[in-house]
């Protein structure tokens, strides 16, 4: 049951990203609550600078749903050992395929429709949140493997 511990995070989060692929997040729906905070901002903002503000909140909001997500999975997967690359390959993957299946999701959703290029931006998320992985587990064993600020042995 060790394994259910490790994947309820992931599981969750999957939940939570196939509920803002529901109508309630659409573009329309969410424009009602950003280009408020858009206009304070910049209240003197164009109403094309509006919609090409709101579309990239949209699409970060995919790249940190996805990058959360493919950390996740790692972390199910590798059960708290070292990182390794075929894990990484396995997360990739996960996450291609769950993107996949979220935008094959929002063929029957009201007001949202499946996407390519989201697939891709999520894929892409989820193998940056890798390398961010990879990064963190080389720096994490090159300072506990390194002699700096170590006395010297004679």
């Amino acid at each position: 049951m060790r394994w259910v511990a490790r994947l309820w995070p992931v599981i969750l989060w999957a939940a939570v990203i196939f509920m803002f692929s529901t109508h309630a997040f659409t573009a329309a729906n969410t424009s009602r609550f950003f280009t408020p905070i858009i206009r304070w901002i910049f209240p003197h903002a164009t109403p094309y600078f509006i919609e090409r503000a709101n579309h990239l909140i949209r699409k970060g909001a995919h790249v940190f749903e996805y990058f959360i997500f493919s950390l996740l999975l790692l972390n199910a997967l590798r059960n708290k050992r070292a990182w390794k690359l075929k894990w990484a390959l396995v997360v990739i993957l996960i996450v291609f395929l769950y993107a996949s299946s979220d935008e094959f999701h929002q063929i029957f959703v009201p007001g949202r429709g499946p996407s390519f290029h989201d697939v891709m931006l999520d894929t892409a998320a989820g193998i940056l949140a890798q390398i961010a992985a990879w990064a963190w587990f080389a720096t994490r064993h090159r300072l506990k493997h390194s002699t700096i600020g170590q006395p010297e042995q004679k």
